[in-house]
């Protein structure tokens, strides 16, 4: 179902596109490298073998990560395709 302008599947082509673009930036993000510390670079708690082994280049114990992840708020995206000045191109 198109409305105005667009084609049959336009909104679908734009859910995938945004998904794809999210996926895109998600698999870009910075992963830990390196080698992994035995000690939390926060609390100073002994890091666990398999945690190391486990996640490479791993710097901080389970619990300062749950707390930072905790603290973490999510950013509002912006969908520019789906933005009429997009549609005007």
């Amino acid at each position: 179902m198109a409305g105005g302008w667009a084609k049959d599947g336009a909104v679908s082509e734009q859910i995938e596109a945004s998904i794809n673009d999210e996926l895109a930036r998600l698999k870009a993000r910075k992963q830990p490298q390196g080698e992994s510390l035995t000690h939390c670079a926060e609390c100073e708690e002994p890091i666990p073998e398999a945690r190391r082994v486990a996640l490479p280049g791993v710097k901080l114990c389970i619990e300062c990560v749950q707390e930072r992840d905790a603290q973490f708020k999510a950013r509002g995206g912006i969908n520019r395709r789906g933005s009429k000045d997009s549609q005007l191109k």
